[in-house]
């Protein structure tokens, strides 16, 4: 019988961030595959934990795959951990669950810290939708591409970068998107924790000696309202009525919104409607 491999999502920082499962799953797995082995080590002291690690990160992860995919199936349970937050999110670990969905194994995740959802509640923007893309590409036409990529999205577009190339993305973004809403998050649960609101403009203005790992967040939710509020003033009242409809309002929800949007009173509306 196979083993099961086990994501386990580690601190970001404040290392009373992790979870009791967490805990009992480090102890109890054969052992453990980490990005920087030094790393988590430090972690595994702090919690007085004593397993076999192994190296598992970016550069040798399509040779790994298989040497850990053949130790599960021997009936070993594994946990993957990166250095901070949960694996598979822009760190190790999405290859190694292709691989185990491929071979029938059981991947379970230990819920825990993620940076980008931390980051986003203490944004102050919209959480219905939102888009992650990680670190931008390196390469200049790739990374412009995404950055027109970006400027068409209508939500809250989540991006992480490192201090040293924080003002480049952030001058790029200017550039390329505009001199869009932004929030810059950086060390979260540490120390030196930092939460920093404005345009991109004054966020490039206030970031002159950027220390720690940041995470941006950009508001492009105006776009849909903006978008929304011309096309209604074009809109018949049936069209109007039935835009809210398919959203799955009631009817006087409806009659409420559409008097909102068009800056009437609601009797005006019901009695167009009933003139109708």
């Amino acid at each position: 019988m196979s083993g099961k491999i086990y994501l386990v999502a580690t601190p970001i920082g404040n290392l009373e961030d992790i979870t009791f499962r967490a805990l009992e799953t480090l102890k109890n797995v054969d052992f453990i595959a980490a990005e920087d082995t030094r790393h988590t080590m430090q972690l595994l002291n702090h919690f007085e934990i004593k397993k076999k690690l192994v190296s598992y990160h970016r550069h040798n992860e399509e040779l790994k795959t298989d040497e850990l995919i053949s130790e599960i199936l021997e009936g070993k349970d594994i946990a993957i951990v990166t250095d901070a937050g949960t694996p598979g999110i822009s760190d190790p670990g999405e290859e190694i669950v292709k691989k185990a969905i491929e071979n029938n194994i059981d991947v379970i995740p230990i819920p825990g810290a993620c940076a980008l959802i931390n980051s986003l509640i203490v944004s102050g923007m919209s959480t219905k939708e939102f888009s992650f893309y990680g670190f931008l590409p390196l390469n200049k036409k790739n990374r412009k591409e995404t950055l027109n990529k970006i400027k068409k999205e209508q939500n809250t577009v989540i991006l992480y970068e490192a201090p040293h190339k924080l003002n480049k993305t952030l001058q790029d973004i200017l550039e390329e998107i505009g001199d869009v809403n932004a929030c810059l998050v950086r060390e979260l649960t540490k120390i030196h924790e930092e939460k920093l609101y404005g345009n991109i403009s004054k966020l490039i203005s206030l970031v002159t000696e950027p220390k720690g790992e940041f995470v941006i967040i950009l508001d492009l939710n105006k776009n849909i309202e903006d978008d929304e509020e011309k096309s209604f003033e074009e809109m018949s009242l049936e069209e109007h009525y039935k835009f809210y409809e398919e959203k799955g309002l009631e009817k006087k929800e409806i009659i409420k919104q559409i008097a909102k949007d068009r800056k009437v009173s609601k009797n005006e509306i019901y009695q167009k409607f009933l003139e109708k």
